[in-house]
């Protein structure tokens, strides 16, 4: 059965002056998923985020959360939770009265005590914000974030600046509120993240939508494989073959990317029987980010 719809939103166009942000941006988040939004720097998603907490007036196109509220409206600012990269909170405070400032903003938080487990914080409930480590502050704003138990909630850039194992450790927080039924956007650039994450998948950019889908519906929309090779032939001729992309070169060689690796691989060792050094590898998830942000890609497409 399909999940319910906490946001959706249509159509979206927003301009700074003459630079165009978004332009005709569809997206719906749904209870229980956590979608990933991914792009380059300067794709939109920052504008995308503020339109739909309301911190940007939704000019063209609409916003509507939880049933019919717009963005901004009172009722719906108190079922969502917000970790964005700039933090505005007091640092002079501790931990502790951060999350009671926060917790007094809502009709039925969370405790101290549960967010001090779920966010990796115990024993540094008395510290002082300015004095945390990078780390320690995102895991303070993250709690912040979902002190209100939200229904919908907004991460921005939720795990930077933390080690691989606080990082799991957020992962496993934010699965854990995806498995309450929290609607998730999750802004990030780590391709691992999103894989292990994500339900479905928003490729961001220059304000389009490029492509939508479950991980695996996204790689199907990219080449299939890498190929990774030294080879006599030029970068021409490897374009030339049967099912090739893209092609690169790197350090050691070259780099194929394919919609079909056996018919590109046998054309290749025909044309070049002492290709050396080859690799041959399924496209992951970074793969087809790259791919289809390739804005010289799009423009030729």
């Amino acid at each position: 059965m399909k999940s319910p719809a906490i946001a959706q939103l249509k159509n979206l166009h927003y301009a700074y002056g003459a630079e165009q942000a978004l332009a005709g941006v569809d997206l719906e988040l749904a209870a229980g998923q956590v979608t990933a939004l991914l792009g380059p720097n300067g794709a939109g998603k920052t504008t995308l985020i503020h339109l739909l907490l309301g911190l940007l007036p939704c000019r063209a196109g609409s916003i509507r959360l939880f049933g019919d509220l717009p963005p901004g409206h009172r009722q719906a600012r108190a079922r969502i939770g917000v970790m964005l990269q700039q933090s505005g909170v007091q640092h002079n405070l501790t931990v502790r009265e951060l999350i009671e400032m926060f917790a007094s903003f809502y009709p039925v938080p969370a405790t101290v005590e549960e967010l001090l487990h779920e966010c990796g914080l115990a024993g540094l409930d008395a510290r002082r914000f300015d004095r945390l480590s990078g780390g320690q502050r995102q895991r303070v704003l993250y709690a912040l974030g979902v002190v209100g138990r939200p229904e919908l909630l907004v991460l921005d850039e939720p795990t930077t600046g933390l080690d691989p194992a606080a990082r799991r450790r957020m992962w496993t927080a934010i699965e854990a509120r995806r498995a309450a039924g929290t609607a998730i956007l999750l802004s990030t650039h780590f391709m691992e993240e999103a894989e292990r994450l994500a339900d479905r998948i928003c490729v961001l950019d220059q304000g389009r939508v490029r492509a939508t889908g479950t991980p695996d519906e996204i790689r199907r929309q990219v080449p299939r494989d890498t190929i990774r090779a030294r080879t006599r032939l030029g970068i021409e001729q490897l374009g030339a073959l049967p099912q090739v992309q893209h092609v690169q070169r790197t350090e050691t060689g070259v780099e194929i990317l394919s919609t079909g690796g056996t018919q590109t691989l046998r054309a290749l060792l025909d044309a070049d029987p002492e290709v050396a050094d080859l690799e041959v590898r399924a496209a992951d998830l970074e793969t087809a980010f790259l791919a289809l942000t390739d804005n010289t890609t799009q423009e030729a497409a």
